[in-house]
């Protein structure tokens, strides 16, 4: 039964030099490192027979190329709403170094001073899951790790703070789909790698 609905497959971006370090990499526009190609262009293996009415990306360059390498380039369609967590002042920053200056901070409970707050992270992905509605078919999304746990938890009736309870590494692939039929939204299989 549960090839018999849409599927929303989710591909994390390849590593970037800031994902190997652990800075935040919002809306700077990082490269992939060679290892991230080769672990973009190993996505189009592990997706290899499925078929997607359309293919979504975050406008960095990080996913998009990942898109690109997966062999995806003549599908992938870039949108704004893909893009990551604005961490504004922490842009850049570690989480040991956020936490030197603010002990006990949290990116899912405190957001980002100049950036993004998780309720902000989660109306955009309340737009996005709202276009998998409208598209009604199984859709390829490639963005960054913390938007796409923001979007799973919202897929699945969490608040977008709920994203801090899934963990997603690079070019992993993840898929949100139906338990029994529509109105049961479910994560189908999570950080596959």
């Amino acid at each position: 039964m549960s090839n018999a609905y849409p599927q929303i497959h989710l591909v994390r971006h390849g590593e970037t030099a800031w994902s190997l370090s652990g800075q935040h990499t919002g809306r700077t526009d990082m490269p992939l490192t060679p290892v991230g190609e080769a672990a973009a262009r190993g996505v189009a293996d592990r997706l290899k027979g499925l078929s997607f009415s359309a293919v979504w990306s975050s406008p960095s360059q990080r996913a998009y190329n990942t898109s690109v390498l997966a062999g995806f380039s003549a599908q992938s369609v870039k949108k704004d709403d893909l893009q990551e967590w604005d961490y504004g002042a922490y842009e850049g920053l570690t989480t040991k170094q956020i936490l030197a200056e603010r002990p006990g901070w949290n990116v899912f409970r405190d957001g980002c001073p100049k950036g993004e707050m998780a309720a902000d992270v989660g109306a955009r992905a309340d737009v996005v899951v709202r276009q998998f509605h409208e598209a009604g078919g199984s859709i390829l999304v490639f963005s960054s790790a913390h938007f796409l746990r923001v979007l799973a938890a919202r897929w699945i009736g969490l608040p977008p703070e709920g994203g801090a309870l899934l963990v997603l590494d690079t070019a992993s692939i993840s898929v949100l789909g139906y338990e029994h039929d529509l109105s049961e939204p479910v994560i189908r299989e999570w950080n596959q790698k």
